[in-house]
């Protein structure tokens, strides 16, 4: 009677053990899937980095340009006004 006990017992931290390593293999797969989209991630976000320094830049001239052409037409209005 011992011995089937002792047999059950095995099988049963046979499963344990098994279960253990399914649980290992799941958790191996989504560091893996995360690693992934955080690499997915850092690229997305140099992307964004590199077109909103574009956009500044532009927005930058452009403010330049109308500031250009705001004095520009204030000297023509002082000169119209004599």
């Amino acid at each position: 009677m011992l011995m089937y006990a002792l047999i059950g017992l095995c099988l049963v931290l046979l499963g344990i053990a098994g279960l253990q390593f399914m649980y290992l293999f799941h958790i191996e797969r989504l560091y893996k899937q995360r690693r992934t989209h955080m690499h997915k991630l850092e690229r997305r976000c140099s992307t964004l980095s590199k077109r909103l320094e574009d956009a500044e830049l532009y927005i930058s001239e452009r403010e330049a340009s109308v500031e250009t052409v705001r004095q520009e037409d204030s000297w023509a209005d002082v000169i119209e006004e004599r």
